[in-house]
């Protein structure tokens, strides 16, 4: 079978396809690389919070410019609300460079790292702050000249005429600055900067300096992720002349170190706050200076091993070749003919915002640092971390499950180690860098965990998935969890957000029970089954809402079904968030009055409008991500347009997904609705624009929509091809008539996940206008 190809900017040859629905051959003028159709810089502008700096496929660094400094505190000590929008380190509507920081998140909506900020410069640098804390020795830049593709980052620095490039390997960032003018050249490592800063943040940092190339050393912040160690090892491509530090604050007790000048040309940095120069001497025009920074979670020789292991010489070219490699080799899983020429590059960032996360967290021996703080070594998998698993097990894990098996395997994996390493003995919730930072509701990896075991991922223990799954449900003093279990639901008096976590709970447990099921353990099936019908304790007849509920068992008087706020739900409605019982729609159907009038409720839900105010003090909801009522800008949503399909009326899934995909993403930096979440926004889009969508990613069935692709072939691994075909489709036509599998037509518009993941042909034929 011959290769598709993006069309686009670039030749490309007609597809044929036979009436009978085989996919027969393309005929390819120009072979493209799939990396020239990703823009880096989608969701960089309002609330995508992703970032533009290079890194590889779920690579350990993330190396971007920070363009603003925002303290997570505002003067009076609360919180400061423009710091949400920097959760990523840049906004597009900038126009000054701080620096280049190795780690950052990509689409969150609340952050941490921004860790071992460096800054080219000529002449001695202020290393003094602002009043807001910001460093003084940033640079203007323009739009014109920056550029940014997979693994690479370029941009001039005008104050100082330099031009900046990056590229990584996995654990390493490698930095090339052209002094473009020359001048007395000096490169800043700033140890003081953080994303989501406040003054405790920087527990400690500790620099040595080896010689006069390499530099090596750790900063320990308390933050989202309460103890967070990251080590890193320095090298530049030439010798300095000379170094010193200062201290953001003095040392209430610094021994006898007081008998030596530490802030200049001595090789021992520590403190809380550290901002060092690194001094080359005058540069010819044109001259360079290289740097390359590994990271570790372990120590500074493993930082060093890192850097030996990937890129033991700076070779800039090669690195940034072998990243753009490394890139196109994940892009070509699929092989895509849009139905537009910007759709190619929709879809293809998607895909690569869809690999920033969850990210490399081992050093090249294997060993990492754990959610216990010791050290240990992988054992048949490799380790990563980075699991936003509130917004990522809707469709991000589904994703991975069905295109990358083998990462599949590793992730969950990656999910079990910390279950035997917690205290709690809990599954992750929401983790990052061997901490548990407890963000959002619901144990959501039980959920990622069944629908793996039940599609076969290798490599899994589906018995220690199971221990893991029911342990971490059981956990009392978790997040309402206790309360849960005794009432039946999560009462609003005991708890906030107690329709949420009932509503999640509930979808949770019917995994475990799944999960159970698949292994014959009868007993744990039925617990898990049983718990499964909580939703039914929050829904009021009354209001045709879930409402909240007290523990006297009555439902709250006070209670507005529109307010995003205090209403008993955590980033949603009632009208919005009631919709979410993936696993038992039919009960919503019914509960709403049967089929016809469930789609006449959902079509309100897209047509009646939200005003703002409702959702005025939730700062993961704007106006950018809403239609009507619906909220496709976070994640409770995303399942709802599907559900017309349970009700009989496909075309209205149909309708609302193309409309969707149209409307809330796009080629441009403002294309993401809403915070991309570690790639949940992207892979939404990733699954829709194919035609399906894991409503309940452990049903082990996939919601039939509207493929927004001419087709599009995904490459499964083991010569595994899923192959998707269209009839008659166009921007203007999304009303499918038939959808053939094999060439036989489905009565239901659902397919088999087992039947998709192990290959085949799915053809959605379109209604004539």
């Amino acid at each position: 079978m011959k290769s598709l190809n993006p069309i686009g900017l670039w030749c490309f040859a007609l597809l044929l396809l036979c009436a009978c629905g085989r996919h027969e051959s393309a005929s390819i003028v120009e072979h493209v690389n799939r990396t020239a159709f990703v823009n880096p810089f989608i969701g960089t502008a309002r609330m995508g919070h992703t970032f533009p700096g290079a890194t590889r496929p779920s690579g350990m660094v993330q190396l971007s410019p920070q363009t603003r400094f925002e303290s997570l505190l505002a003067p009076d000590g609360n919180y400061n609300p423009d710091t949400y929008r920097y959760c990523a380190g840049y906004q597009h509507g900038d126009s000054t460079i701080l620096g280049f920081a190795h780690t950052a998140f990509s689409g969150t909506g609340h952050s941490d790292l921004g860790d071992i900020l460096i800054m080219p410069v000529v002449g001695k640098p202020n290393l003094a702050s602002d009043e807001q804390g910001a460093p003084l020795f940033g640079s203007a830049f323009s739009h014109d000249s920056e550029h940014a593709e997979p693994g690479y980052y370029g941009v001039e620095l005008d104050r100082y005429h330099i031009q900046a490039e990056l590229t990584a390997s996995d654990r390493v960032g490698i930095h090339q600055y052209t002094y473009l003018e020359g001048g007395e050249a000096q490169v800043v490592m700033d140890l003081t900067y953080n994303i989501y800063h406040h003054p405790d943040k920087n527990v400690w940092t500790f620099v040595r300096v080896e010689n006069d190339s390499t530099v090596v050393g750790y900063r320990q912040t308390t933050g989202w992720g309460r103890t967070r160690l990251v080590h890193f090892a320095m090298r530049f491509d030439r010798a300095f002349l000379d170094f010193g530090y200062e201290r953001g604050q003095e040392l209430t007790y610094n021994g006898f170190y007081r008998r030596f000048d530490e802030a200049h040309g001595f090789p021992e940095m520590a403190g809380r706050d550290l901002r060092a120069w690194f001094d080359f001497g005058n540069l010819e025009n044109n001259e360079s200076i290289g740097v390359r920074v590994a990271l570790s979670g372990v120590s500074t020789a493993g930082a060093l091993a890192n850097l030996e292991a990937e890129a033991p010489r700076f070779d800039f070219e090669k690195a940034r070749a072998e990243a753009d490699a490394a890139w196109e080799t994940e892009l070509a899983r699929v092989e895509l003919e849009p139905l537009r020429e910007e759709d190619a590059t929709t879809f293809y960032t998607a895909m690569y915002h869809s690999m920033l996360s969850p990210v490399l967290y081992e050093d090249v021996d294997g060993q990492y640092r754990g959610l216990d703080q010791n050290i240990h070594t992988s054992d048949g998998f490799t380790n990563y971390s980075v699991f936003s698993l509130w917004d990522t097990y809707r469709a991000l894990h589904p994703w991975v499950n069905l295109t990358q098996p083998e990462l599949a395997g590793d992730l969950v994996n990656s999910m079990l180690a910390p279950a035997d390493q917690s205290v709690h003995g809990m599954l992750p919730i929401w983790s990052h860098q061997a901490n548990e930072n407890w963000c959002m509701i619901g144990y959501h990896a039980v959920s990622v965990l069944a629908e793996a075991v039940s599609m076969g991922v290798p490599g899994i223990d589906a018995d220690r998935a199971l221990e893991a799954a029911v342990e971490t449900a059981r956990v009392p003093y978790f997040d309402g969890l206790g309360d849960y279990i005794e009432y039946g639901y999560v009462p609003d008096d005991r708890s906030h957000s107690g329709v949420s976590k009932t509503l999640e709970y509930a979808y949770d447990d019917w995994c475990i029970a799944k999960l159970a099921d698949q292994l014959g353990n009868t007993a744990i099936a039925n617990e898990f089954d049983a718990r499964a019908k909580s939703y039914r304790a929050v829904w009021d007849r009354e209001s045709g809402f879930m409402r909240p509920r007290m523990s006297d068992g009555t439902f709250r008087e006070s209670f507005d079904p529109l307010d995003t706020h205090g209403q008993g739900f955590i980033e949603g409605n009632a009208w919005n968030y009631g919709l979410y019982v993936p696993h038992a729609v039919d009960s919503l159907i019914a509960w709403h009055g049967g089929p016809e009038a469930f789609t006449d409720h959902l079509d309100s839900l897209f047509t009646m409008q939200l005003d703002d105010r409702y959702f005025a003090h939730t700062e993961d909801i704007t106006r950018d991500g809403i239609i009507g009522n619906y909220v496709h800008g976070n994640e409770p949503g995303h399942h709802i347009p599907y559900l017309y399909n349970y009700a009989g009326a496909p075309e209205r899934t149909q309708a609302q997904v193309r409309m969707i995909c149209d409307r809330m993403y796009g080629p441009d930096v403002d294309g993401l609705c809403g915070n991309d979440d570690a790639g949940q926004m992207s892979a939404w889009y990733l699954f829709s624009a194919l035609g399906f969508y894991p409503v309940a990613p452990a049903s082990g069935e996939y919601a039939l929509g509207s493929p927004a692709v001419k087709s599009a072939i995904i490459h499964l691994g083991n010569g595994r091809d899923l192959i998707i075909e269209t009839e008659g489709n166009s921007t203007e036509r999304y009303e499918v008539e038939t959808v053939y599998w094999n060439s036989v037509p489905l009565s239901r518009p659902f397919i088999d996940v087992n039947q998709l993941a192990n290959g085949g042909t799915l053809k959605f034929v379109f209604k004539e206008s």
